[in-house]
């Protein structure tokens, strides 16, 4: 190969050869092309430009400043700036031209002028492009609202149904902490309705049209649970996503979090956790940013998570910064004067799903009901009445038609196996017996937990930490 040739296959040859051949392309292609120097004054520009503003030629346009041939010309921002706009419709009289500018620069990377291309004398010629893009523009803002309508809170406080003192003192301390900003937790089986709570705290309270986010720690592989709660930046790992993915704290921000089967939370995240409650910013996996974080956290839980501080698998401090303002849902079998009221709604619920008459309840079916120890609470009554709403022939249930969906084999509160006594800790018992105490003795004297410790014959010194979080529950 001869000198010429290896000269003609250089890189830096190649690249001129590119920028040339293009500049040619839309100088071709283009409806008018000119550039300016880095003092915005026009030193080039083609004929077509020059009849499409008027000009006799364009001679008449070099050595001008830009702005005295073409008055809302944006090229000495470009200049100025170093900045492109791809994109732009000016206007020159009544007419309106489809514009691009980009600035120029040396070896350097210093900015020597611009160069900008008229790409359609006539706008128009976008309605197309401006069409597609509207459209998608419609249907991403239509998917945002049903996304933010589906992270809004469903539920209510009237959804807690019943009027048993019970209900009533929960929905009394849920609606106390929603007038908060205060970390909730809520204690209670599975399927009392904690999470309706949660909701409805949210839906009450100054956050209410900020995102409900909700996720339960117990159906999250250990191994994804810090992405899920943190997000990943981008590549963050192999196989990550190329832009990266928000995590549930992002999601929530200005909002409420709800963690639902906070007790099952592994030990690693705990600590992850807590601080990013207590710094109140967190950084995604894989990231060095610092994220600013503003979330109210409502937890719930199945478990006894003091028994499991004592035992080491849930963290002590993070335990008192998520008790900060404790809420008992009693399970189903404590507040049976709820049943009927239940039951009806449930079934007027049943019957407007499946587009037919509510089933009416039978004396006799509510005691068949009320008998039953709802190991499942709530969550299975509306189990059992389905099942029963569907197998009936007729709009008035039996007790037989209830004790026909009723679980083989499980006790009633009559039953023996459920009246016999359960075999329990001297320390458990001894433990409830002061609880139910100092809820006692804080509910007579209004609050007062000095009067409380009068009344009970106690010191304030050790056992006040303990009234102050009862204090909650009272």
């Amino acid at each position: 190969m001869d000198n010429t040739t290896d000269q003609a296959g250089r890189p830096d040859d190649i690249h001129r050869q590119a920028v040339q051949t293009l500049f040619s392309l839309f100088d071709s292609i283009c409806e008018g092309a000119m550039t300016v120097d880095r003092d915005a004054r026009i030193v080039w520009m083609n004929e077509k430009y020059a009849t499409l503003l008027g000009l006799e030629n364009m001679e008449a346009a070099v050595g001008r400043e830009v702005e005295e041939v073409i008055p809302n010309s944006l090229m000495r921002q470009v200049v100025q700036e170093g900045r492109p706009i791809l994109l732009d419709i000016m206007q020159f009289g009544e007419r309106w031209f489809v514009v691009t500018r980009l600035p120029l620069r040396d070896e350097s990377g210093a900015v020597t002028g611009a160069v900008g291309f008229v790409l359609y004398d006539r706008p128009d010629y976008l309605k197309p492009l401006v069409s597609k893009f509207t459209t998608l523009q419609s249907e991403l803002a239509r998917a945002q609202k049903e996304l933010a309508k589906h992270r809004r809170a469903k539920y209510s406080f009237s959804q807690f149904v019943g009027s048993s003192s019970a209900t009533l003192d929960v929905k009394r301390h849920a609606r106390r902490a929603a007038g908060l900003d205060a970390t909730v937790i809520l204690f209670g089986e599975t399927g009392t309705g904690k999470e309706l709570i949660a909701q409805a705290i949210h839906a009450a309270s100054a956050r209410a049209d900020r995102p409900f986010v909700g996720i339960n720690v117990a159906a999250i592989p250990e191994t994804l649970l810090e992405a899920e709660f943190f997000g990943v930046a981008p590549r963050a790992y192999t196989g990550a996503d190329a832009k990266g993915r928000p995590g549930k704290l992002a999601i929530a921000d200005g909002g409420t979090l709800f963690l639902d089967e906070v007790g099952d939370m592994p030990l690693s995240l705990q600590v992850k956790l807590l601080r990013a409650l207590q710094e109140k910013e967190f950084e995604p996996v894989g990231s060095n940013e610092v994220r600013r974080l503003d979330v109210r956290v409502i937890s719930a839980t199945s478990h006894d998570l003091e028994r499991r501080v004592a035992e080491g698998t849930f963290r002590a401090d993070l335990f008192y910064r998520l008790n900060v303002m404790p809420i008992v849902i009693p399970p189903l079998r404590e507040r049976l004067s709820d049943l009927p009221l239940l039951a009806e709604v449930m079934l007027e619920q049943i019957a407007v799903s499946a587009g037919g008459i509510p089933c009416e309840l039978s004396p006799e079916a509510l005691d068949a009901l009320a008998a039953h120890a709802w190991p499942g609470n709530v969550r299975e009554l509306r189990n059992v009445l389905e099942r029963v709403s569907a197998l009936s022939d007729g709009p008035r249930l039996t007790a037989s038609d209830v004790r026909g969906v009723l679980p083989a084999g499980t006790p009633g509160r009559g039953d023996p196996a459920a009246s016999s006594p359960t075999v329990r800790t001297l320390a458990a018992a001894t433990g409830d017996a002061e609880r139910d105490a100092i809820c006692r003795a804080i509910r007579a004297t209004g609050g007062n937990k000095s009067e409380a410790a009068r009344l009970l014959g106690i010191s304030r010194a050790k056992p006040y930490d303990k009234i102050a979080r009862l204090g909650a529950m009272s």
